[in-house]
């Protein structure tokens, strides 16, 4: 499982731009389709809000793929 990195100081990262920044989708526009759709999940539970708030120790899956946050 990989892991994503909070910057020092930041409490957390939304949903839709933690998709972008790990490369799993090409858009802001595709990021935002597959939450709607509830391809993503958060800690296990389907997730479809578009700018929910990660933080320290959340998991997200998206076709295969895992990452925590830390």
């Amino acid at each position: 499982m990989a892991t994503f990195a909070l910057k020092e100081g930041i409490a957390y990262i939304e949903l839709n731009k933690l998709l972008k920044v790990l490369g799993w989708v090409g858009s802001g526009g595709e990021a935002n389709q597959v939450i709607d759709e509830g391809e993503v999940t958060v800690n296990g539970m389907a997730e479809k809000q578009r700018r929910k708030k990660l933080r320290a120790g959340d998991q997200v899956m998206f076709e295969g793929q895992t990452v925590a946050v830390e």
